[in-house]
């Protein structure tokens, strides 16, 4: 007997299977929204973009075993749309991996300064790996791109970042 996914009946139109997969998902598309625009009521109107799209669009998803990658394709894909809409800079304050923490105020400034100017891909990627802790294919999966792009872009961002820190009175 064929056991039925909750991903399949909500791609044949069960709202319930639907609301219980996106409630599964909340938190992790409210973190990502907000490590792209750092306010909560903007992160949460990408949230409900984002489950407006799937909904209208469930249907058209083939596989429903990536389910959440399709939802966090269409998760980025709504904040990089705000953010061009409403032109904000966006600003991430969290650590980005290794040793590195910023200690003070001006630390957090010169990372938020080195990150803003990362070429979209690259801030994209980094944000992906680092604040949501996404796999490396999960990454190339959400981003449509060969798994050795998006390690070049994660090598390149870094390297940007590390030279653009170093530069900094601040880093140590």
């Amino acid at each position: 007997m064929n056991k039925t996914t909750l991903e399949e009946k909500a791609i044949a139109g069960d709202e319930d299977s639907f609301t219980a997969l996106i409630d599964g998902m909340q938190e992790r598309l409210y973190r990502m929204a907000y490590s792209y625009v750092r306010n909560q009521e903007d992160a949460l109107e990408i949230v409900q973009e984002t489950v407006f799209k799937a909904y209208i669009s469930i249907h058209k998803l083939k596989q429903p075993q990536y389910f959440k990658t399709w939802l966090t394709k269409i998760a980025v894909n709504c904040a990089l749309d705000f953010i061009r809409k409403s032109k904000k800079i966006v600003y991430i304050d969290q650590e980005l991996g290794g040793s590195y923490a910023p200690k003070s105020r001006e630390e957090v400034m010169d990372l938020h300064e080195a990150l803003s100017g990362l070429d979209e891909k690259s801030r994209m990627v980094i944000v992906m790996r680092y604040l949501e802790d996404l796999p490396i294919k999960e990454i190339a999966e959400v981003l449509d791109m060969p798994l050795s792009s998006v390690k070049t872009f994660i090598y390149r961002g870094l390297e940007k970042l590390k030279i653009s820190m170093e530069e900094s009175e601040y880093f140590g």
